[in-house]
This record gives structure tokens, C-alpha cells and sequence, in this order.
């Protein structure tokens, strides 16, 4: 593998305290960042300082404390848009993460806009928290969703488009990047068919903001749903961007502090986005910290992590390809495709895999991953996820594989 020069993965690696211990004797290969990033003291300190030097309610007190957090939220509210590209930070709206995201546009949007008959496309490769707040406002509505479905290595069938998105389709929700196989979609053009037959179109990205270069423009999407916890911020806070006109337009999604302008004792008037959708006091160290976050992975640069990503995995598709009975859902190149992947081993149930693994240090993630539809497409009930970021170097897949092996051979 090629010696990645864009940025210094060992100084990296300093910045991130909990990868400094070892597990069970061997130096912790972290390969889980699917599921939520490391955080790099950067970011840990600045959440620390919060709590430490100036906690206080936001766009409340008029004392210095305050002051503060209100100024240092708001600051991190702007970081946001100008890290996608939006065109105002009224447009962010602060949620605790991309599920949280995704409801609020099922709850507000879709009660207010699907009508019985109406149809909204999914994808078979969907997270979990893409699917079922769909089917509950569904069932609510009447509306029926459709899916798209996926090749033999797990590609979203284009052709497909044609017959499943038409006049009746009110909404296209769909994963930038698979969080189980790695793909990354289309979305743009995805979206510019959805346009044409007057859909909106929702993106979920927690799989890929953290990961690579991503502008709400360029997407041309109508909503974008993301997690702090996926990008080196703090759990507990996330963020659901949505064009002006279409958030102007929804209800609110909770009720209580902060979210008003009047309240009488018969009816209340709602405050402007966004603040209409933040109700009761927010997540304010947390999001302070996620505009800590972005400003770490904007200085080594997102095209860097999104190419030190494809060179990892390029590297783990030709080093693992050499593991007997190792078989590998997904893309089976680095085209379009990022840096988590699953596998089964023959003979080998998948929470074995993980725990010999873990017993070599290396973290991975076991289970169906929050897809069991797509699981069920491939016929297995799990698989064994690894995931790379900017932390992770050529010599942790050598670990897998070496690990992967040793596995196979206890079970044979």
C-alpha cells in the first residue's frame, strides 16, 4: 500500500486519548467508527471547558455566563452551515442525532403533506431509523412506500427509477452512504428525478458527513440528517438541515420552552425556525463541541480523510481477499463506495468473529447493524462490520486479517 502523505495518521492518533490503552494485552485497533467515532481531546477539552468555565441556559439570562453559551451555540450553529454549505445557519436546526432527524421531518412534514394514495421511496440498503418513521407516518396517513432495490453488490438498481418514481411519489428518502456495504449513492441525481415529478427528497448522511466532502448544494437535496457522535463530537447531539421555504412551512415537532413567541392559555403562536423546533433547553455543550469537532476535521480537510479512507480500504478488499471462506457484502472495489464493509466467515457466527477479535484488541461491530432488511436480502441474520477513519493505518487491517484467520482456523 501506497505511504498516505496528506496528513499524519501517527500525530493523528496522539490527539485521540482512548487510543492510547491497549485491550487485552494488544495496542486497541479501533475499526467500529460506523457506529461513533473516537474523540480527540480537542474536542473533549472544549466540551470540559463548557462545564468548567461558562455553563449556563442559552437565549435566556442576560448575565455574562449566558452571554457566552448563547454566543459560543449560535458560533457552532454557523460551523455547521458553512461546513455543508448551507445558505443560512437558520437552517440548521440542533437534534440529539440522525434518527432524531429523520422523525421530525416524518412528524411534521409527512403529517402535513401525505395524503392517502401518496407514495414515498425507500431503498432496501436503509437504516433502520430511514425506514420505520416512514412506515409510521404510513400507517397515519396512508400513504405507501416503495423501495428500490439493490444488485449483487449492493448497488441501488437505477433502472428501477423509471417504474417506482412517479407523479404519486411525495418523498424519496435515502442513505448517502450504507452504513452495513459502504455504498454511496447517487443522491444528486436521485434528487434531480425527484424534483422532476415534484418530490421532496431527504438524504440521510450519517454515514457520510463525517467521512467526506458533503454541500447541501451540490447534493441538491431538500433535507440532510446527521450525528455529532459519527464525527468526533460528543453524543446526544445531531442535526437535521432543511431547505427555508419547507421548515418555514412544518408545524413544530415538540412543544414547551423556547419553540414560542406567546403562549395563552388557549392557543400559542410558534417562534421562527429555528427555534421552532428546538424545544426545551438543548444539547449546548454538546453542540458547542460539535462545532469544535468541525473545526478539527476542517483543518486536516475532509478530501484528505475521504482519500485516506479509500486508500485503507483499497487495501483491505486485496488483504482480506485472501482470507479462506471470508465473504464480503458490497462493493467489491473503491468506486463509489467508502470505508465500512461486512463479512461473514464460513462456519463462524458473526458474535464469535467479533469476540475473537476483541480478545486481539480490534473492535468491530457484530449484529444486523440496524439493516435487517437488507440482511434478509442477502440471507444472513448477521454480519461482522468493520469501518475505518482518520486514525486507523494499513498495519490494524493486517491485524484483522491476521485475526480473521486465526478465527476461522479454531472453528474448522
Amino acid at each position: 500500500m501506497s505511504t498516505l502523505t496528506q496528513f499524519d495518521v501517527l500525530a493523528i492518533r496522539r490527539e485521540f486519548p482512548i487510543l492510547q490503552q491497549e485491550v487485552h494485552g494488544h495496542r486497541l485497533a479501533f475499526l467500529d467508527s460506523a457506529a461513533s467515532s473516537q474523540k480527540p481531546r480537542q474536542v473533549i477539552d472544549c466540551l470540559e471547558d463548557y462545564y468548567r468555565r461558562y455553563n449556563a441556559n442559552v437565549h435566556r439570562g442576560v448575565y455574562k455566563f449566558s452571554e457566552e453559551a448563547t454566543f459560543a451555540y449560535e458560533r457552532a450553529r454557523g460551523k455547521v452551515a458553512r461546513f455543508i454549505g448551507a445558505a443560512s445557519q437558520r437552517e440548521i436546526i440542533f437534534t440529539r442525532n440522525t434518527t432524531e432527524a429523520i422523525n421530525l421531518v416524518a412528524q411534521t412534514w409527512g403529517a402535513t403533506n401525505l395524503r392517502p394514495g401518496d407514495r414515498i421511496l425507500l431503498s432496501l440498503m436503509e437504516h433502520h431509523s430511514n425506514i420505520v418513521p416512514w412506515q409510521m407516518i404510513a400507517q397515519r396517513t396512508g400513504a405507501i412506500l416503495d423501495y428500490l432495490s439493490i444488485d449483487g453488490e449492493g448497488r441501488l438498481v437505477l433502472e428501477e427509477l423509471d417504474q417506482k418514481l412517479t407523479e404519486q411519489t411525495k418523498l424519496v428518502a435515502l442513505t448517502h452512504q450504507s452504513n452495513m456495504l459502504g455504498t454511496i449513492n447517487p443522491v444528486r441525481m436521485i434528487a434531480e428525478r425527484a424534483h422532476a415529478v415534484g418530490a421532496v427528497m431527504l438524504v440521510d448522511g450519517a454515514q457520510s458527513v463525517p467521512h467526506m466532502p458533503v454541500n447541501v448544494t451540490e447534493l441538491g437535496c431538500d433535507f440532510l440528517a446527521f450525528s455529532g457522535h459519527k464525527m468526533c463530537a460528543p453524543t446526544g447531539i445531531g442535526v437535521l438541515w432543511g431547505r427555508r421555504k419547507l421548515l418555514e412551512a412544518m408545524p413544530p415537532f415538540l412543544g414547551g420552552g423556547s419553540m414560542i413567541k406567546v403562549v395563552e392559555l388557549e392557543q400559542s403562536t410558534y417562534a421562527d425556525v429555528p427555534a421552532r423546533f428546538e424545544a426545551g433547553t438543548p444539547a449546548i455543550g454538546e453542540a458547542i463541541a460539535l462545532g469544535e469537532a468541525i473545526d478539527y476535521l476542517s483543518a486536516i480537510g475532509m478530501e484528505a480523510i475521504y482519500q485516506h479512507e479509500v486508500e485503507l480500504m483499497a487495501y483491505a478488499l486485496e488483504r482480506l481477499g485472501n482470507v479462506p471462506g471470508l465473504t464480503l457484502y458490497g462493493p467489491l472495489t473503491t468506486e463509489q463506495r467508502g470505508g465500512a464493509f461486512s463479512f461473514t466467515l464460513a462456519g463462524v457466527h458473526p458474535h464469535d468473529v467479533a469476540a475473537i477479535l476483541d480478545g486481539q484488541g480490534i473492535a468491530v461491530r457484530a449484529g444486523h447493524h440496524c439493516t435487517q432488511p437488507l440482511h434478509r436480502h442477502f440471507d444472513v441474520p448477521a454480519t461482522t462490520r468493520a469501518s475505518f477513519y482518520i486514525y486507523n493505518l494499513p498495519e490494524e487491517v493486517d491485524r484483522l486479517a491476521v485475526g480473521l484467520e486465526k478465527a476461522s482456523k479454531l472453528f474448522q
